[in-house]
């Protein structure tokens, strides 16, 4: 939601050209603050305004903006200004910013870029999208074994200004090969023994993740051990830079938004929501609702062959119950179904446990539909010729709840053991498959009934 608070202000400056203004209100609020302050001001208009920041407050701004917005203002501001901006980012947010910009555009500023940033660049955005490698910055404190606190302490100082986050020093030999982890703590609390060599401070049993591995695989890691930071490493182990706690969350939020919009049955937005077109928000949507939709058809024909039946005098009551048990298995099972896909992405369960799961879901699905049984019992009661007839509706729900629940926790695991993906995979199946079973149950069920009430 724009914050239009200061909105009229920040134009109306813009608009008189108040330098003096404009760099008060970078200097008294807060980047973020400021960010959120100026969601309402165009590209152009954003842009002009962090021209009255120093550089460093400017960069902090250009940061917590919408991330369209800081692509927009890279493709249409200044070019040298904005190679002074994007050479000052982190090399990770350096490399995420370029990537959505056009590419004639990317290649400009890249041409336009110091060697060295050009080169990191050009490194980070050749590991695939998703990977550690992608969302890594190489902007690591590294520190040389044989350092002595004293001397580590200096060299720490001489490259804190370049760093991202100084929380935790790796140390490393002279090939650069990773071999323990001292934090700033330890070297200031170790400070009474200055001459203590690295070597004897650091912590060598570490936790480190290959620029291959899956971002999502990265974060449960630095979630399971509590990290600040994890260092990536090549197959020889040098370091190649960290993935920090800040990218962690970003890659959270990713996955857990993706996982969201699977579970909704529709393939996961590259962009935001406005951002995307209407055609590539129609197709991602049309895949599922089409497998929905020859699900529904065949429903349709199913029902249509028990027409016959339905039409029978003690059996027509029965049609009225039609959507009330479809919906009731379609909803338990995406249930179940959305509950072992969450426990899934946390990696509490794994397709192994499938008989754990197959037996809590039918259990549950025992209790839930006896629960639902009895309601449905008391309302059919209402349209059944006889009490007894009513029977077939609390029959039914038992039935198609168990097996709604029992199929909504399997097939997760049956797509997830595949390689496929469980979150966009099981509810649309769940949801298909239980509207056509769910129809077969009830019918056959009213039919066994009105036999033997007969």
């Amino acid at each position: 939601m724009v914050n239009t608070l200061l909105l009229p202000e920040l134009r109306e400056m813009l608009a008189e050209g108040n330098a003096q203004e404009l760099a008060e209100f970078f200097s008294a609020v807060n980047a973020s603050r400021a960010a959120e302050f100026m969601e309402g001001l165009t590209a152009e208009e954003t842009w002009a305004a962090l021209q009255h920041a120093p550089l460093a407050d400017r960069l902090q701004v250009f940061f917590f903006l919408d991330h369209d917005k800081q692509v927009e203002i890279v493709e249409t501001a200044d070019r040298d200004q904005i190679v002074e901006l994007i050479e000052e980012l982190a090399a990770d947010d350096r490399v995420d910013i370029l990537q959505g910009v056009n590419d004639e555009i990317e290649q400009d500023i890249l041409k336009r870029m110091s060697a060295d940033e050009r080169r990191e660049t050009i490194k980070l955005s050749a590991y695939p999208e998703g990977t550690a490698g992608a969302v890594m910055t190489t902007e690591v404190a590294m520190l040389d074994e044989k350092f002595t606190v004293i001397e580590a302490l200096a060299e720490l100082a001489r490259q804190s200004e370049d760093l991202e986050t100084i929380y935790y020093l790796f140390v490393v030999d002279e090939r650069n090969v990773l071999q323990g982890l001292v934090s700033t703590r330890q070297l200031v609390t170790a400070l009474s023994k200055p001459n203590t060599r690295l070597r004897e401070l650091m912590e060598t049993e570490l936790v480190t993740a290959l620029p291959s591995d899956d971002q999502e695989e990265v974060a449960e890691k630095v979630a399971r051990y509590d990290l600040l930071a994890i260092p990536v490493v090549d197959e020889q182990r040098r370091l190649l830079g960290i993935v920090t706690h800040d990218d962690v969350i970003d890659v959270l939020r990713e996955e857990a938004l993706e996982d969201a919009q699977r579970l909704g049955g529709l393939e996961p937005l590259e962009h935001g929501y406005l951002s995307t077109s209407v055609l590539s928000l129609s197709w991602k949507r049309g895949i599922w609702l089409t497998v929905l939709f020859c699900a529904s058809i065949t429903t349709a024909f199913i029902l249509g062959s028990y027409e016959d039946t339905l039409k029978r005098e003690e059996l027509v009551w029965l049609s009225a119950f039609v959507p009330l048990i479809i919906s009731t298995g379609g909803n338990s099972g995406a249930q179940s179904a959305t509950l072992v896909v969450t426990a899934m992405a946390a990696g509490t369960v794994l397709p192994r446990h499938w008989k754990k799961v197959f037996l809590r879901e039918l259990f549950s699905g025992l209790l839930l539909g006896t629960f639902l049984a009895a309601i449905g019992m008391i309302v059919g009661t209402f349209q059944a010729p006889s009490i007894l007839a009513a029977v077939a509706v609390p029959i039914s729900i038992v039935f198609i709840v168990v097996s709604a629940t029992a199929i909504g926790g399997l097939l997760p695991l049956l797509f997830g053991k595949m390689g496929l993906e469980p979150a966009i995979m099981s509810n649309p199946f769940v949801a298909g498959i239980m509207d056509i079973l769910g129809i077969l149950i009830f019918v056959n069920v009213g039919i066994a009934v009105l036999s033997l009430t007969s």
